[in-house]
């Protein structure tokens, strides 16, 4: 079997290794802070009943995911004869330029070195190193076991290799990358949702929506299509002639609209007064937790949903 090395076992490591166990890859857990890789294989303990439960483990049992998830006793001892290393620690550029130093150290040669970052640029903790052809990002939308999408981005001077090599493990493992051809700040998804963030914020500071009539606009509109497709799809499902036919008739909307959308507003100015007031009314911070998991068993039935479907289109 294949061995991953997850270096960082908070939020993002243990979603990691759940994701690479199920797809029957060996897993190696380490972390400086003293009990985290404990606490987060025992937190897999208990997300795993509920996974197979939506029949989302492979067909393998639980006991037999965990199996594959093992504590390692150092860096070196994590590392040996690991093919992918996915890098979990706190979003500070020096704390990952020291770490990435190390796993370059300890590493097979022919390791490839990811980081989960959702912010900083490859080439920013990278540049420094011997061997840095084989660094880049492989960021998730967490949990990755549930939400299949994962940026794989290149330093400038990622080989192809190193970054096809990456895009396959991601397959191999049930993942959908997104393989960049070059880095830029916010990649795809920030980049995406930030648009759709600013244009809420927005909104709600201008007064022409409350908060809660920006979600349903999402959760009951255009996030029913977007569960299934992306926005290129959509608009070309959208004209009668397809994409080029909804620009012909649309694009003139959009530039209408784009001048004022190139205005910020603060989003921790009075806005967030707002915000925060409808959203504690519509759910208290005492049930915050209670609808995380909620949230975690809807996608579970979502991905569920999906594989199913695409089971389906291919018979």
């Amino acid at each position: 079997m294949t061995k991953i090395a997850i270096v960082g076992c908070g939020l993002i490591g243990r979603a990691w290794a759940i994701t690479f166990a199920r797809a029957g890859h060996d897993v190696a857990l380490f972390d400086r802070q003293d009990g985290a890789p404990e606490s987060a294989r025992a937190y897999i303990a208990e997300v795993l009943p509920s996974l197979a439960e939506f029949d989302l483990l492979n067909g393998a049992t639980p006991e037999a995911v965990l199996r594959r998830i093992a504590l390692a006793p150092s860096l070196p001892a994590a590392l040996d004869g690991a093919v992918h290393v996915q890098e979990n620690t706190p979003e500070d550029l020096a704390i990952k330029r020291a770490v990435f130093s190390e796993l370059e150290q300890h590493a097979d040669a022919d390791a490839v070195l990811a980081s989960s970052t959702s912010a900083i640029l490859p080439s920013l903790f990278s540049e420094h190193l011997r061997t840095r052809e084989r660094c880049l990002v492989a960021h998730p939308i967490n949990p990755p076991y549930l939400v299949p999408a994962v940026e794989v981005v290149p330093a400038p001077w990622t080989s192809a290799d190193a970054r096809d090599r990456t895009a396959s493990l991601m397959r191999q493992a049930g993942q959908s990358p997104i393989v960049m051809k070059r880095e830029i700040d916010g990649f795809v998804m920030n980049r995406m949702q930030g648009a759709l963030l600013e244009e809420a914020f927005r909104l709600v500071h201008d007064g022409f929506a409350d908060p809660e009539d920006v979600d349903i606009g999402i959760r009951e509109g255009l996030a029913l299509r977007w569960s299934f497709m992306g926005p290129f799809e959509t608009i070309d499902l959208n004209a009668p002639g397809g994409v080029r036919d909804y620009v012909t008739r649309y694009q003139g909307i959009y530039e209408t609209i784009a001048p004022s959308q190139r205005r910020r507003v603060d989003w921790a100015g009075p806005v967030i007064e707002t915000v925060e007031k409808v959203r504690r009314e519509r759910l208290p911070e005492d049930e915050l937790g209670a609808r995380q998991q909620w949230r975690d068993r809807r996608l579970m039935a979502l991905a569920a949903h999906k594989r199913q479907s695409d089971r389906d289109i291919k018979s």
